[in-house]
């Protein structure tokens, strides 16, 4: 999967933020100053093009839906950026953002208690 550009990724955000929208309820969704019609058309035509976004045809208007699921698009980017920058090592990446983030005792529990949860569920497999 290809990552997609800024502008791509802000209107997926919405999109999946709508769950399905008409071509005005994307409009609105962004902040001022919005972007014209023809620039939210030309994204979605592109994303339709990569399979990434549907519609269903209602009379004139068509109401879109995302194709892609958010979670698979977060896993595949955190995956590319583990690879990219952590020589494909999640461990130093937890070493880089525990270290990096500016957690506090709490989120760094926190943290500890979700990596525990997960070490118990891997056990019982």
């Amino acid at each position: 999967m290809k990552k997609l550009t800024k502008a791509e990724e802000q209107l997926m955000n919405y999109l999946w933020k709508l769950e399905k929208a008409y071509m005005k309820d994307l409009v609105d969704a962004f902040p001022e100053p919005k972007p014209a019609y023809t620039t939210i058309a030309t994204l979605l035509t592109r994303m339709i093009n990569k399979e990434l976004v549907g519609f269903i045809q209602r009379g004139k208007v068509r109401e879109y839906f995302p194709k892609l699921k958010k979670g698979e698009y977060m896993k595949n980017h955190f995956n590319q950026i583990v690879q990219n920058f952590f020589n494909n090592s999640p461990a130093q990446f937890a070493s880089f953002f525990t270290a990096k983030a500016d957690l506090s005792l709490k989120e760094l529990e926190e943290l500890r208690s979700i990596i525990q949860e997960q070490i118990e569920e891997k056990k019982k497999q």
